[in-house]
């Protein structure tokens, strides 16, 4: 008791102090269901006015016309949500009494809305589109009332009242069809065009006074230049919210009758200068031409886009209706499905340094394991490999002389992208045609692996000068840890080709088994030694010619993947033994 008695005490103590700053109620004198008038606001004539529209309360404007006018025209344009609005001419049939005691100090239009008369409505319309209402005036209409109401949220609009006949020109013409069209749609550009307006056609050069204003978004298609510009987060929407939402508090209900008389005296916006509105537009295009390519977007996007012309001189602009276009999708690259342990050479014969292909792979088995071996045939070239799945990469990497496992495991389905990273200075003599790079690429499926297959310690091939003999000479390389075949190739050389020694001498490293011929082929023999260190082979060459040179390959033949080529040695036997 003792704290709501303080609060009364409160309460009366600043009604007491603060009531001179109040409008006085006399409630004797207003009856009991009265409701006094907000502050009237008069529409001058000849002038663009800015109307702030509060969420669910009607504004209302006053105007009078003079008595020489003829006709007159209203004009209202909403900036972004639908608002409704009606035009309506009061006649008085009385006139008031200078005698009656007001509740508060009352303005003219107070008096005409209060006393005893006709109204006639004479135009009304809902919807976020310009509206102009054109019509004769009234000689015995003491005043007209303009009601704007916006239901879903705060809001404003622009209000223009003309006297006369004729056109006002405070607003750009639109034309008579007032569509923009879409000439072409590629993958990132647009091209528009549209019917010019009377205003700019019939305006000299000289005076530039209009111009047309291209705007693209993604989300929609805008109206009028101000819901395009809040939209783009330049106007304070949320600061408007937030004042509203101060005026609905009362903390006393001593405060009722002030705060509601205070309600509608909302600050009119101050209007910008075009100018300023003009500088803050990412114009697309700009200037008094109707057609325009629209650059510089997304493939495989939906674009909207609005045309404006916009009159630098009043601070008016008319919207034509906006299209929308969807930009095309990037021309999808040609995928090649690899087949079961086949072997593929790959070339690029492009030779941009963009050059790439792609590959997809669907490993066999309930596992979805494979094994995918690649290695670069091309000198000096750099070569990058891929791969993904579901369109996140697993593996990415540089591939080279060296031979590269990459381990697939997971996924039903592998998608290999190669690209020739960089570019080369010459072709490579071991290629033909003239390519400049070529990959040797294969993949498998690995049903009972677990994961890349071990590879020898060294590719080095070892003779053995003590061992070697006019017909046979005694080669030694290392193995694995896996049962493996190894199959051993020899080539005689000529006398050129052994005097010189050197590379042209050697066997190219991409050259596969596959591509040797039988005859060249010495033997096949299994090898497996389970502690690395002691995994040595060994093999006795016989059968060759005295005094000759010969170049011998070994081969390490696999299950999966490429077969592994050991480095060419060359071996000479002895002329006399």
């Amino acid at each position: 008791m003792a704290v709501l008695f303080s609060s009364w005490c409160l309460g009366v103590t600043l009604a007491l102090v603060c009531g001179s700053s109040w409008p006085q109620v006399h409630s004797a004198l207003a009856p009991e269901n009265e409701v006094p008038l907000r502050p009237t606001t008069w529409l001058p004539e000849g002038k663009i006015t800015t109307i702030t529209l509060p969420k669910g309360r009607t504004r209302r404007l006053y105007f009078t016309l003079k008595k020489a006018a003829p006709a007159m025209s209203v004009t209202v344009s909403p900036c972004d949500p639908p608002i409704e609005w009606s035009l309506a001419a009061r006649t008085l049939k009385d006139k008031p009494l200078k005698s009656l005691q007001w509740s508060t100090k009352k303005s003219m239009p107070e008096v005409w809305w209060r006393g005893p008369g006709t109204e006639k409505r004479l135009h009304s319309f809902s919807g976020n589109a310009v509206d102009t209402y054109r019509g004769p005036s009234y000689p015995h209409t003491s005043v007209y009332i303009l009601r704007l109401r916006s239901k879903q949220k705060n809001t404003r609009a622009t209000v223009y009242l003309h006297e006369g006949q004729a056109p006002s020109g405070a607003f750009p013409l639109l034309p008579a069809d007032p569509r923009v069209h879409t000439l072409g749609v590629g993958m990132t550009s647009v091209t528009l065009s549209w019917a010019p307006s009377a205003s700019v056609v019939g305006l000299p050069q000289a005076e530039n006074a209009y111009d047309y204003c291209v705007l693209v978004n993604s989300r929609q298609n805008y109206p009028s230049l101000c819901a395009a510009r809040e939209s783009a987060g330049k106007e304070g929407g949320q600061d408007e919210e937030k004042r509203e939402r101060r005026r609905r508090v009362t903390v006393w209900p001593i405060l009722k009758e002030w705060w509601w008389q205070q309600w509608d005296r909302y600050p009119e916006s101050t209007p910008s200068t075009l100018a300023d509105e003009y500088a803050d537009l990412q114009c697309a295009c700009q200037g008094t031409e109707s057609v325009c390519t629209v650059s510089e977007l997304l493939p495989d996007t939906q674009y909207y886009f609005d045309v404006f012309v916009i009159d630098r001189l009043n601070g008016t602009s008319a919207a034509y209706k906006g299209t929308h276009a969807h930009t095309h999708e990037e021309a999808r690259p040609a995928i090649t499905t690899l087949r079961e342990g086949e072997l593929r050479w790959v070339t690029f014969s492009d030779r941009g340094s963009n050059a790439q292909q792609f590959f997809s792979f669907n490993p066999r088995g309930s596992q979805q394991s494979g094994l995918l071996t690649l290695q670069s045939c091309g000198a000096g070239e750099k070569v990058k490999v891929t791969v993904s799945s579901k369109g996140q990469v697993l593996n990415s990497q540089a591939v080279g002389g060296d031979l590269v496992h990459v381990w697939l495991q997971g996924s039903p389905s592998y998608l290999i992208h190669l690209q020739r990273d960089g570019t080369t200075t010459g072709p490579d003599p071991a290629l033909t045609g003239g390519l400049m790079a070529s990959v040797k690429m294969q993949t498998s499926s690995a049903y009972h692996r677990r994961g890349v297959p071990s590879l020898p310690s060294t590719l080095q091939i070892k003779s053995f000068n003590r061992l070697r003999g006019c017909n046979s000479v005694t080669l030694a390389w290392m193995g694995t840890e896996e049962r493996s075949l190894y199959c051993v190739y020899r080539r005689k050389l000529g006398n050129g080709e052994a005097e010189a020694g050197g590379v042209s001498a050697l066997t190219a490293p991409c050259l596969g088994p596959e591509s040797r011929s039988d005859t060249e082929r010495v033997l096949c023999k299994y090898f497996q030694e389970l502690n690395p260190r002691r995994a040595v082979t060994t093999a006795v060459i016989g059968g060759l010619e005295p005094g000759v040179a010969y170049v011998f390959d070994v081969y390490l033949m696999r299950r999966w993947g490429i077969p592994i080529k050991y480095a060419s040695k060359m071996v000479k036997t002895r002329k006399e033994c």
